[in-house]
């Protein structure tokens, strides 16, 4: 058996009138994530964690940012598909760590939901999914409530 280490970022810039949603959840907040997709970046950070794990390339690899077919898609959708592809290569996920760093809104009362979502997503157990959220004392573009980033490590193996 092989075990298999990859890591995953994202950053979005947060813009009025858009839905926030993070981890396949919706958060009430005035200003959502820009994005060609919903601009989810703890599932894209973790998408790409996976994809880079499995040497499968990256993101906008298989789900280019000029296609129509991804305009305003489900994140959950595309981790599905990700699912699909380490399946294919024979890989299951071990675990997934991850941050969301956000000056506002607040997201500890989010996180449980997020941990549910994706865990089906992937067919896990809720505790092999791991996301923490925190702040950059309003330092930096995510400070300033700009945008939101998130980071990821997985380990996968392969059978």
């Amino acid at each position: 058996m092989k075990m298999r280490i990859g890591i995953g970022y994202d950053v979005h810039p947060l813009k009025a009138d858009l839905p926030l949603v993070l981890g396949g959840v919706e958060i009430p907040f005035p200003r959502g994530l820009a994005g060609h997709s919903d601009a989810d970046v703890l599932l894209h950070a973790i998408m790409d964690a996976l994809l880079g794990a499995a040497a499968l390339g990256d993101l906008g690899r298989h789900f280019p940012p000029d296609d129509s077919r991804y305009r305003g898609i489900s994140s959950l959708f595309l981790l599905q598909e990700v699912a699909h592809l380490l399946a294919k290569k024979k890989y299951t996920v071990q675990n997934i760590d991850s941050i969301i760093i956000a000056q506002k809104p607040r997201l500890f009362p989010y996180l449980h939901a997020m941990r549910q979502k994706i865990a089906a997503a992937l067919a896990l157990e809720e505790d092999l999914v791991s996301i923490k959220a925190t702040t950059t004392e309003k330092l930096g573009f995510t400070g300033e409530g700009k945008g939101i980033a998130a980071h990821a490590v997985v380990l996968l193996l392969k059978k």
